[in-house]
């Protein structure tokens, strides 16, 4: 008879979070492949395993072995690198299920339960407008399930095998939960996402947890250059490095004449520990990937020597590069900036070098690259506000798969903030309207959120699947015009779907139309688009910039 597990210690924990986090990669782009709309955004499994990895870094770096602190850095983490609105509720859920166990150097079945339970709750509370048939409904299905097997036994992996079963099961009925899903014959890709967590929470607690879902050796070299971008910047004094020598080694497990112990991850990672800082030791059955920064980079060497032959070796200078940063900087005249906005940064995401200009030529200070495609993460838009140096700031997101990460934001920033809920690049700039230097904060932000709905926003892109959508057969390939979210026309031809798009939004007070077009598009297929216009009403005013953004060959706007 199998014997009950009834605890979850913090190397169990560790596993979870580090197995889900490569789940979530592994499977990013069949996630992204059930979003629902044809467009190329490809969001969901993207901004899930990317949040994910920065909660697993957190983790995975937190030095104790108390699981509410693992799970408070996890929490910490996922926030802070949050993308999309399915990153943020994914980090709603673990702060929820964080704070539960908390005060918790181990979990019981039933306190996995209570954390499951409290993540349903806050990641619901975090959401406006709760919509069943998403994420949402994943978590608290599951969560139930959790609770109520708890209160029937102690055993940890049957709590977690009810909660996994029943996140699949909550996953299958979303396709008839939300029309739109059961159009297009789909699952929920955030509730995907999440079962994807599940599974791999309920095979470490199993004893199964596959091999695939530990990190290749691409994947260990990737993890080790991001721990190795972490190193001293800016203004830094070398002289102020505790630990100056980056030290990279990887370990031929087993291999070589100097082996004289085998290798268990927990001794090796504790000797290492003592002897600096920024430490990582990731390795899979026959090899050790190392990065630690010391002062002796031999110690490292001899250590790994007794467990296998070094494969490679790689030691840097980090005082010495701290110079040459130093000098770079210093011979590089920086302008002074000036905010000309009163103390106000006025923040826009957008990408494009011509829309990069746009923006700041309507009085945007600072721009963050991104949009669709590459939703900016939480700890993005924080960083952006607080490097402002500005008294206040208003966040122009620019797309409505960033406010929640957005609003996450403003929460822990330096400065007060506030977001312009702007869903795309035409919105964002009417917006900008409304701006007065002379006003306070509210007064500013509300003139430009009243400006949100002086505007019609269309925007043609490429269809990158076959679909019906809103009842329209849309065929790969085509040319798909979509007016303030919603897909209005579909054509084999670039100019007939731009031409017919912006046929449907003009109206009778329609006097100005803007057109921006983007870095695959030509300045004469815009003048083309711009003669249809004119044809359709020779009144108009029609303005053509060029917008070098991605995605999109013509962002059209109607004033």
């Amino acid at each position: 008879m199998k014997v009950a597990t009834t605890e979850i210690t913090n190397q169990e924990f560790n596993q979870m979070i580090q197995t889900s986090a490569q789940k979530l990669k592994k499977h990013a782009d069949f996630i992204n492949s059930l979003n629902v709309f044809p467009v190329p955004d490809g969001d969901t499994g993207t901004n899930m395993s990317l949040s994910m990895e920065s909660g697993a870094k957190y983790e995975r770096d937190e030095p104790s072995e108390h699981v509410g602190k693992l799970a408070g850095a996890l929490a910490k983490g996922l926030l802070m690198g949050a993308r999309g609105n399915s990153g943020v509720i994914l980090s709603q859920i673990f702060r929820g299920f964080s704070k539960s166990v908390e005060n918790k150097a181990t979990l019981t079945a039933q306190d996995l339960a209570d954390a499951f339970v409290e993540g349903a709750q806050t990641a619901y509370k975090a959401v406006m407008k709760p919509t069943e048939g998403t994420i949402l409904t994943v978590i608290r299905e599951a969560a139930k399930a959790g609770k109520e097997a708890a209160a029937e036994q102690d055993d940890i992996v049957q709590v977690m095998d009810a909660v996994t079963k029943a996140g699949k099961e909550a996953l299958k009925k979303t396709t008839d939960l939300l029309p739109v899903l059961k159009e297009v014959g789909v699952v929920d890709s955030g509730g995907q996402g999440l079962t994807f967590v599940f599974e791999a929470f309920d095979d470490v607690l199993n004893g199964r947890a596959q091999s695939d879902d530990e990190p290749d050796e691409e994947q260990m070299d990737e993890m080790v250059d991001a721990k190795h971008h972490q190193s001293v910047q800016g203004k830094i004094d070398p002289a102020d490095i505790k630990f100056g020598y980056c030290t990279q080694i990887m370990v031929r497990i087993g291999k070589g004449l100097q082996v004289k112990q085998e290798f268990d991850y927990d001794t090796f990672y504790n000797y290492l520990a003592k002897l600096g800082d920024s430490l990582l030791v990731v390795n899979d059955d026959d090899v050790v990937k190392v990065h630690v920064h010391t002062e002796h980079p031999g110690k490292v060497l001899a250590w790994g020597q007794q467990f296998g032959d070094l494969a490679t070796v790689k030691v840097d200078n980090m005082r010495q590069q701290q110079e040459e940063i130093i000098e770079k900087d210093e011979s590089t005249e920086v302008p002074e900036q000036t905010l000309d906005t009163k103390g106000t940064a006025i923040i826009a995401i957008a990408s494009g070098a011509g829309v990069d200009k746009l923006f700041r030529s309507l009085g945007v200070t600072h721009i963050i690259n991104g949009g669709q495609t590459m939703n900016s993460s939480t700890a993005d838009i924080v960083a952006a506000i607080n490097d402002s140096h500005a008294k206040r700031a208003i966040v122009l997101p620019n797309n409505k798969n960033i406010f929640l990460a957005a609003e996450q934001a403003i929460q822990v920033t330096d400065i007060p903030a506030q977001i312009v809920h702007s869903r795309n690049i035409s919105q964002g700039m009417t917006a900008l309207m409304g701006f007065n230097p002379e006003n306070d904060l509210n007064s500013n932000v509300n003139a430009m959120e009243d400006n949100l709905s002086s505007v019609k926003s269309g925007e043609v892109t490429t269809a990158i699947r076959d679909t019906t959508v809103q009842g329209k057969k849309i065929k790969k390939g085509n040319f798909i015009g979509i007016v303030d979210g919603k897909i209005e026309t579909s054509k084999s031809n670039l100019l007939d779907a731009a031409s017919e798009m912006v046929k449907l939004m003009l109206d009778e007070d329609s006097e100005i139309v803007t057109i921006i077009y983007g870095e695959d598009t030509k300045k004469s297929e815009a003048e083309k688009l711009e003669s249809e216009i004119q044809k359709l009403d020779d009144e108009l005013e029609i303005e053509i910039h060029e917008g070098d953004q991605p995605v999109y060959p013509f962002i059209v706007s109607v004033e």
